[in-house]
């Protein structure tokens, strides 16, 4: 069954037997008398003969006319609610990120309870406070193209959670409920005869349940959830843990206690003021009044013409449709803005850039029909200033992004930079394509490529008198392309065998140097084979694996299946059940270990000097060098990669410790909060912790050094930006970083030798030599053209540019174009 199936079943079943779903005896105890609206839904109320549901009950009817008592402001709806579940016993917690990097089937958090999926909601680690409240900003990209003009819709939002994990015995649903009923009738100072509950179902996650939903005057104000089922083949199974889960928008909650025109004058009303202010448009009070009471008919999801949507609102409030237009669009337009920076600045600050890839899309999306309206209006508007405004305005709620604001308008402005650029080239190719038959498709795949906007072909067809159709919901359209994520760099070797067997004991955790151990045999398939406890390193995590023996049997291969690790053997030359001796290659296993620190060093640097937007985004570590992929808006200049050089060098001279540390996953959040997931989610109830003191703490399993001081000397080769939003450094430590050096100078002192034996011939004949070097390198031929091609020159310089041809040959072709600009200096 689809989730829609399942709601379904559920709802049916509360209808049967509400008192074995529902907190009934407090509903009636409050005067609820549980009643069937002419749409079939069951729902309670005092004296309302229809459900809440705007459709039947006749729309919103609290705008300039709000039944509750009590007017919150927008921080004020958290400050109320917070502070009445306190006295009830739930501890307020602090937001989670909205990039949520602890799970690996989403890019944000959508809902409060995405924080505690998968481990708290399954039992498998303990909440960080139980029962428990959260303000928790969430994003949602399906309804972009309604923002702004509905005056009911946002792309960022915070859902208040209210949560509770307990052992059936333990849950008492009657409490919960009347504590959401105390919220209503004491925070927001509601008369109960304003409040109509609605029975339905739930399911999400592969969870199901049923769930009360809490309406007045036509708005639905929250949903509480409570999840008890686990969906399984052979049907639905109790979970062992009952999961309360309500969410409530507080922007809802503001917009409806103040009854303001739409929702965004009630939750930054400051943000609205300025950009009216900038703008000098004024708004039409009589209009607003009569306007929106209608705009919900002009949702893109629900509306089947938009146009005659238009026509009707235009009728019933006696202007043209192009007067309403007129009136209405430019200050949908200035909404939008104000809602599109809110959500640009919550997600930059947590670390989420603009990209052409992943959840980056959807920001790019936000920011280019924002940065679209300013063009089009020519206002003079800066999303800067914006966002440090909504900063200013939640200062109490999250104030982490105060104090992150520069470090937001510095990425913001590049993001706008690129944006006018790409209008401008855009232009030409514009004036081409709109005397074509452009469908949908083709204007999907213009927006996506070419990042050219439907309102830019939309202008440049009017022009011409073409007559061009942009679908309503275009951009909710283009988020569908980029639903699908994937992570930019992933190792991780896992070969499939039917084993059922104990989890290996690894033994590298603790000491990168534990080189030598006994183990027992556990199985042997074909050349693979399980031991009970292992040192060996599997390849993963960007690692690559070890290699040594088993019993003087060499170890080729070294993989993870699970929590087995396998070991893969040239031969194997005992039994199950055998008792061998395990050694590792230990220069091996140490420059991997000092590529591996290294990485923990450069990624905390980078953050340091480039800005808490960095985050890693891939790694690999191999005996040759290493590799970072980290995020950030732009390339790195020349200076940027000397600064972090200079600075990872000073943090290896400091000789530092680098703790190795297993820690209970919802302990290692509360300590080290969740940049401990720089490589992207990691199972398990338990979590190795690395931390390099006082720069970088981060989740992961590989080989580390015990000191930075034994990193050795780190040497960026160089950096290359990858895609929109990832720059990858490639780096070297340790021996590695010896050996380059060394072949460097290598081939720099033998060339200036060749300078020397002959003014006249020599200089001619080492530049030709180095125009060759140059191109066997950038076309990857072979290293025997360049022994054929050169050897009448120095054997030493050839053997040595021919070793390190083999593994750096775009680091090599700095060297020698040094050494070349040396020759022309000479």
């Amino acid at each position: 069954m689809n989730v829609k199936q399942v709601k379904e079943e559920f709802r049916l079943k509360a209808a049967k037997e509400p008192e074995k779903y529902f907190a009934t005896d407090i509903l009636k105890q409050e005067g609820f008398q549980r009643k069937q609206c002419h749409c079939g839904k069951y729902f309670w109320s005092i004296d309302s003969n229809t459900c809440g549901n705007p459709e039947c009950s006749g729309g919103f009817r609290f705008i300039h006319n709000s039944p509750a008592k009590n007017k919150l402001d927008y921080v004020g709806v958290w400050k109320e609610f917070s502070k009445i579940f306190k006295k009830l016993g739930y501890t307020p917690i602090d937001r989670y990120p909205v990039a949520a990097r602890w799970r690996d089937d989403t890019d944000f958090v959508q809902a409060s309870i995405y924080d505690f999926q998968p481990y708290v909601v399954s039992g498998a680690i303990e909440p960080p406070a139980n029962p428990l409240v959260v303000p928790q900003f969430c994003l949602r990209f399906n309804d972009i193209d309604n923002v702004g003009i509905t005056g009911a819709h946002n792309t960022g939002f915070v859902m208040i959670g209210q949560h509770a994990f307990v052992q059936q015995k333990q849950w008492d649903q009657n409490s919960y409920f009347s504590h959401i009923l105390q919220w209503l009738t004491h925070g927001l100072k509601l008369p109960k005869d304003e409040i109509v509950f609605h029975e339905d179902g739930w399911a999400g996650g592969g969870n199901a349940g049923v769930c009360m939903e809490f309406f007045s005057r036509g708005v639905e104000l929250g949903n509480q959830v409570y999840m008890q089922y686990e969906q399984t083949d052979s049907g639905f199974k109790e979970l062992p843990l009952r999961v309360l889960d309500m969410g409530m928008g507080q922007e809802r909650n503001a917009w409806f206690s103040q009854g303001t025109e739409t929702i965004y004058d009630a939750t930054f009303p400051e943000v609205i003021t300025k950009l009216m202010k900038i703008t000098g448009y004024k708004k039409d009070a009589d209009l607003l009044k009569k306007f929106t009471p209608l705009a919900s008919l002009l949702n893109v999801d629900e509306a089947e013409n938009i146009e005659k949507a238009w026509k009707d609102i235009a009728k019933e409030i006696g202007l043209s449709t192009e007067e309403l237009k007129k009136k209405i669009i430019p200050l949908s337009q200035l909404y939008s803005i104000a809602e599109h920076s809110r959500s640009l600045l919550v997600t930059l600050n947590d670390g989420v850039l603009p990209s052409n890839v992943k959840g980056g899309y959807n920001l790019r999306v936000l920011l280019r029909r924002s940065l679209g309206f300013i063009e089009k209006n020519k206002w003079d508007i800066s999303l800067p200033d914006i966002a440090e405004q909504h900063a200013k305005v939640v200062k109490a709620l999250f104030p982490e992004l105060k104090e992150n604001i520069d470090n937001v308008a510095e990425i913001l402005e590049f993001e706008k930079r690129k944006y006018l650029e790409t209008s401008k080239r855009n232009r030409e190719i514009i004036k081409k394509i709109v005397q074509k038959n452009i469908d949908t498709k083709k204007m999907l795949e213009l927006y996506d490529s070419q990042g050219i906007t439907p309102d830019e072909l939309k202008n440049e067809a009017e022009e011409i008198n073409v007559e061009l159709k942009i679908p309503e919901n275009f951009y909710a359209l283009v988020s569908e392309l980029h639903e699908k994520s994937e992570q930019k760099t992933q190792t991780k070797k896992e070969e499939k065998l039917d084993i059922r067997i104990e989890p290996t004991k690894i033994l590298y955790y603790d000491h990168y140097d534990y080189v030598q151990f006994d183990a027992i045999v556990l199985k042997i398939i074909g050349n693979k084979v399980i031991l009970d406890r292992s040192a060996f390193y599997p390849t993963s995590g960007g690692q690559m694996n070890d290699e040594g023996t088993i019993n003087s049997c060499k170890v080729i291969d070294v993989f993870k299946q699970g929590a087995v690790v396998i070991h893969v053997l040239e031969k194997v030359t005992f039994k199950e059940n055998e008792k061998v001796n395990g050694k590792i290659n230990i220069e091996r296993r140490t420059q991997l270990a000092q590529h591996h620190t290294a990485t923990h060093i450069i990624n905390g640097v980078s953050k340091q000097i480039l800005g808490k937007h960095v985050w890693q985004a891939g790694a690999a570590k191999t005996l040759e060098k290493g590799r970072l992929d980290i995020t950030h808006y732009d390339s790195l200049s020349n200076e940027q990669v000397k600064q972090i050089e200079a600075k990872a060098n000073e943090y290896v001279k400091k000789n530092l410790p680098v703790y190795k540390t297993m820690m209970a996953r919802n302990i290692a959040e509360q300590k080290y909060g969740f940049t401990i997931y720089q490589g992207g989610a990691v199972p398990g109830k338990q979590l190795r912790i690395v931390e390099v003191a006082g720069l970088d703490v981060e989740a992961c399993g590989g080989t580390h050094l015990d000191l930075t001081g034994d990193v050795g000397e780190i040497k960026i080769l160089k950096t290359t930006k990858l895609q929109d939003g990832v720059v990858r450094i490639e780096f070297t430590a340790g021996k590695a970083t010896d050996s380059i050096k060394n072949l460097e100078q290598n081939i720099i002192g033998n060339a200036k030798k060749l300078l020397y034996c002959s003014a006249e011939e020599i200089p001619g004949r080492a530049k030709e030599l180095f125009e060759k070097w140059k191109l066997i390198v950038k076309k990857g031929k072979d290293t025997d053209a360049l022994l054929t091609s050169t050897e009448k020159f120095s054997g030493d310089i050839i053997e040595e540019t021919a070793k390190i041809l083999q593994t750096q040959p775009e680091h090599i072709i700095k060297t020698l174009e040094r050494f070349d600009r040396e020759i022309k200096e000479k």
